[in-house]
Parts: structure tokens; sequence; C-alpha cells
């Protein structure tokens, strides 16, 4: 009985912890929304507690009433029910006064919440797709515009506008630490607002019931420092110079000459598909598949020898290549930092 009571208590704390937390606190958002939260919760409690305490004297005056022989059933005797009638009416005006005072304070923390989204640094895109997510970086110069996939790189300290659509069915961007839900419907636009308050790694979650691979398509959040997003940012606009020769030149050829290159797009290639995440940086990003795998030459040989085995209803083929062919394509992903 012990063990099940602590394992249910482990099952409840979960979410309480960690780069995915549904108590974080680690944005701007996500920090109104928890005082909020905490705010409900003493309420609740002390409202509950108040009540308990009312049931307890009930129960101890019917019982005295009815040893006194007050009434048949023990009810009071006529003329006791005037204190109990304006407890009554005190009682239903300070339940409207904490529900006005709950109501006050949600409006509050929505329109803190509202200011603290205002300047926004860096202008995102984010698209979901079944079962993976896009993520675009808006420039004013359409060349220095980046495309990545599954990984979400923001300034810790500073406000990103975020923009989200889907390409095919209804999602939900979920960033428990950071902010609040928000859906992603086909044919319409919202948006969220990020601000980090600190650097860090968090994990973001489609929340949304979106077809079989629901629950594997997660995003990589990292909030860095300026100089570190800056430095990022150059690389990712950097195009991956084609391997002389060996094992990654023999990859980038097949890579080529096969399937891969209609869907998956790797800038400074002629490999310009529009379908499937951008790989022109895949090696440095930490995951494979929507966070399904770590990014590791191990799992990278076993998503492309068998996609459907790690993720049942993806919609990247299983292309025929020998062991060695992969090894071979592997060895050149490997090479995209």
């Amino acid at each position: 009985m012990k063990r099940l009571v602590a394992f249910a208590v482990a099952v409840l704390l979960a979410g309480c912890a960690g780069v995915q937390s549904s108590a974080g606190a680690d944005g701007a958002e996500s920090l109104r929304i928890a005082n909020l939260g905490g705010l409900f919760l003493i309420v609740a409690v002390l409202v509950y507690l108040f009540v308990l305490v009312l049931l307890v004297l009930a129960v101890r005056r019917g019982r005295a009433q009815r040893r006194d022989g007050a009434g048949v059933q023990g009810e009071p005797q006529a003329g006791g029910e005037g204190n109990w009638h304006l407890a009554l009416v005190s009682f239903a005006g300070v339940t409207a006064a904490i529900l006005f005072g709950l109501s006050l304070a949600t409006w509050l923390t929505d329109r803190s919440i509202a200011q603290a989204a205002a300047a926004p640094v860096l202008e995102i895109e984010v698209i979901g797709h079944q079962w993976w997510w896009e993520i675009r970086y808006k420039d004013p110069v359409a060349g220095r515009e980046l495309r990545t996939a599954n990984e979400l790189v923001i300034r810790a300290g500073r406000v990103s506008h975020v923009t989200l659509h889907s390409q095919d069915v209804i999602h939900s961007l979920w960033i428990p630490n950071l902010a609040g839900k928000q859906d992603l419907i086909p044919g319409r636009s919202s948006d969220l607002a990020l601000k980090p308050l600190h650097v860090g790694q968090f994990r973001a979650q489609c929340a949304e019931f979106c077809g079989i691979q629901h629950a594997q398509m997660a995003l990589t959040v990292n909030a860095v420092s300026d100089g570190d997003f800056a430095h990022w940012y150059e690389q990712g606009l950097k195009t991956p110079q084609p391997p002389g020769e060996g094992p990654p030149f023999a990859g980038y050829s097949l890579f080529l000459g096969r399937q891969c290159a209609s869907c998956h797009n790797i800038s400074g290639t002629p490999a310009s598909g529009q379908v499937a995440p951008d790989l022109s940086h895949v090696g440095s990003r930490p995951t494979l598949a929507a966070g399904a795998l770590a990014n590791t030459p191990a799992n990278l040989d076993r998503w492309i020898a068998d996609p459907q085995g790690v993720k049942p209803g993806t919609n990247m083929p299983k292309v025929p290549l020998t062991p060695e062919e992969r090894s071979a394509v592997v060895a050149y992903l490997e090479t995209l930092k």
C-alpha cells in the first residue's frame, strides 16, 4: 500500500519540475500565470477549510438540539433562525466579492501578459506538421531569414513574437515553463509571446491530439544569451560545404540521388524539398524526429533504416539503402553542423 501511495505521489508531482513543468515560472508569461494559479489555490483552500469548519459546527449543533428535544427532527425552535439568516446573506455577499476579486485578478493578469509582449526583438513563425515543427526566423533582409525544424532558439530576457500556423490539422503549442497553450488551426493565424527570464533549455509539446504520433511531437526550446544567439544565427545562415571525399562524399551523392532530396532542403545543394524538415544543420540539433530520438549516429541510422518502426504513421518513407549506404548518408548528415 505504501509503495502504491508513493507511486501515485510521484506521478502527480512529475509535471511540477524539470524542463517541461506545468508549474514552471521561467518566462514572463508563465510567471504571471503561476502567480494567478497560486492565488486561486490559496482562496480555494481557505474557502474549503471555512466550509469544513461550518460543517463541523452544524453537525455538533444538530446533535445538541436532538439531545435537548428541539423538535421531532431536531429542527431549531421557532425564532432561532434569525442569526443564520444574517449569516447566509453575509456568506452570499462574501462569495460574490471573492468571485469578483478573482475575475479582476484574471483580467489584470491578462493585461499584464499583453503588456509584457510589447516590443519584440525577434519575429518567428512556427508551422505545425504531422508530426514535427517548422521554424522560420523573419528578418527585414530576405537573405538573412533562417529556416530550421524541431528546435526553437530564443533570447533570454527578450521578447520573441511567435506567429503560429498549421499545415494540416489542429495542433497546439505548449511550452509550460514559458507560456500558456496556443492552438494552431488550419487557415488561421494565432500568436504567442515568449520572454524567458533566464538562460535554459525547455521542452514544448503539442497539446492537441493530432494523430497517432501526437505524443511524439516535441520541440526543444533553448533560451540563450544575446551573444550565443547571434553566434547560433550566423552559423545557421552559413551554407554547408559539400564534403570532398570519403564516406561523407558518398553519402552526399546518395542523398542527392535518392528520394531524400525531393522532400528535404539542404542549403547550397540541389536538395530543395519543402515538405519535410530542413536538414541544412541537422547535425547540431539535439533530437531527431521531433524529440522521438536523441541525435546520435546510431539513432540517425535507425531512423533512416526504418522510420515507421520508430514513429508509425510518419510521412517519411523507407528509402531502400544497404547498411553501407546508410552509414555513408549518416556520415554526410553528421557533417551538417
